[in-house]
């Protein structure tokens, strides 16, 4: 099976690490031309070069309108949009105040229907597009140190779902990703701060995995290519009749055949 995007232009919002960066080198490998966004300059156009031919980088904070504006109008035509962009962070339920959740909100959720709303009527127009939104094994599994980046991610999968029926019959599909615990930048220092720190990094994820996440079926982090991999095949023409979907790249944490 070959997928091949020759032609296709792809914006990753987030992508100078972590999942964005592993999809963003996925998706020029497979022949897109690849957008790298981030806010800050110096490291978007360092990343846009180091993926090297089919990358170029566009600086823009897409939680703004006008950010938002800007790295569509440089991008030009765009065939695939991914919303990878998004925060997160640990507060007890009780002390989340508005301004956490307002912030959570605008950049999990509105900075990603903003984009697609400025990208999905010329993809209608065009017959063809893919829009990929990257949510969390936190939108089903709510948890209670973070209610508000949970909520926000079960709010996407409602927007990705709502967009595929203002795609319908178009050639374009929407569809969300649904990420388990990801071996990150920083992660291998939180796991360590779990478990034994004298433990070899296979071990050392394993017992943490088994400790903290024993709901995982994999039993271990599950690798941003991994994710990326999923990501690429859904903006593929082989991915036609998957949209509206909520798709799991969890390594089996979720405990349910549906999301």
């Amino acid at each position: 099976m070959t997928i091949d995007l020759a032609g296709k232009t792809a914006a990753v919002t987030g992508s100078t690490q972590g999942i964005g960066l592993a999809i963003a080198r996925r998706l020029r490998d497979a022949g897109a031309d690849v957008v790298v966004n981030g806010r800050n300059p110096d490291r978007v156009e360092r990343v846009a070069a180091e993926l090297g031919e089919g990358a170029r980088g566009i600086a823009a904070d897409v939680t703004t309108a006008e950010g938002a504006a800007q790295l569509i109008e440089a991008a030009g035509d765009v065939d695939i949009l991914v919303n990878n962009l998004g925060i997160f962070g640990s507060t007890p339920a009780l002390e989340i105040d508005d301004e956490q959740w307002t912030r959570f909100l605008d950049t999990n959720v509105v900075s990603a229907a903003r984009l697609i709303r400025l990208t999905l009527p010329a993809m209608m127009q065009r017959g063809w597009g893919r829009v990929l939104n990257i949510a969390s094994d936190s939108a089903v599994v709510i948890p209670e140190e973070m209610i508000h980046y949970g909520a926000s991610k079960s709010a996407l999968l409602a927007v990705s779902r709502g967009f595929a029926k203002a795609a319908a019959g178009t050639g374009v599909t929407v569809n969300s990703v649904i990420a388990g615990p990801t071996h990150t930048e920083g992660v291998e220092d939180f796991v360590y701060e779990m478990v034994d720190k004298d433990l070899p990094w296979d071990d050392a994820q394993r017992e943490f995995m088994k400790t903290a996440r024993p709901q995982s079926l994999i039993q271990r982090l599950i690798e941003p290519e991994e994710i990326a991999n999923m990501v690429t095949y859904l903006a593929s023409p082989l991915a036609s009749a998957t949209t509206g979907g909520a798709l799991r790249v969890d390594g089996g944490y979720v405990d349910s055949i549906l999301p």
